[in-house]
């Protein structure tokens, strides 16, 4: 079987590898690959084909992946999921909010609720800001806080 053709199937299988472990580092590993492939269709001894492999998949690794790793996590926002997600909206005050509890209305759901600090409390129709959920009970706060 040819060379170029074998560095071929290694640089499909680092690719297929990579695929699985989403880690940016077999993907290196199959640019190496390819760059064995390059020497092995020009020619080149088997030596400086593995030579062309470890030196681009050392280059990659060292420059392209670092690089690369923080573009993908600069690049992805932070996803707020559940509860996460009520924190920093506002609601309404239906049932006097103190230390001890309360209901508030935030659009068509009721929460149970309750003030953050001892002596604070909200009256019916007020606007209040969520500032933490704790279990089933929102930790709730002046709006204009």
């Amino acid at each position: 079987m040819a060379a170029w053709l074998l560095w071929l199937i290694a640089s499909g299988l680092f690719v297929g590898g990579e695929l699985l472990t989403l880690d940016l580092v077999l993907l290196m590993f199959a640019g190496g690959a390819l760059g064995g492939l390059a020497v092995a269709v020009s020619g080149g001894a088997v030596a400086l084909q593995l030579v062309a492999f470890i030196a681009v998949s050392v280059a990659l690794l060292a420059v392209v992946r670092p690089i690369a790793k923080r573009h993908l996590v600069e690049r992805t926002p932070l996803q707020l999921d559940g509860v996460e997600g009520l924190v920093g909206r506002t609601a309404v005050v239906s049932r006097a909010v103190d230390v001890a509890g309360g209901r508030i209305r935030l659009g068509a759901d009721e929460w149970s609720a309750r003030s953050q600090y001892d002596g604070e409390v909200f009256a019916i129709g007020t606007t209040v800001r969520i500032l933490q959920i704790d279990g089933a009970t929102a930790v709730v706060g002046d709006a204009l806080e």
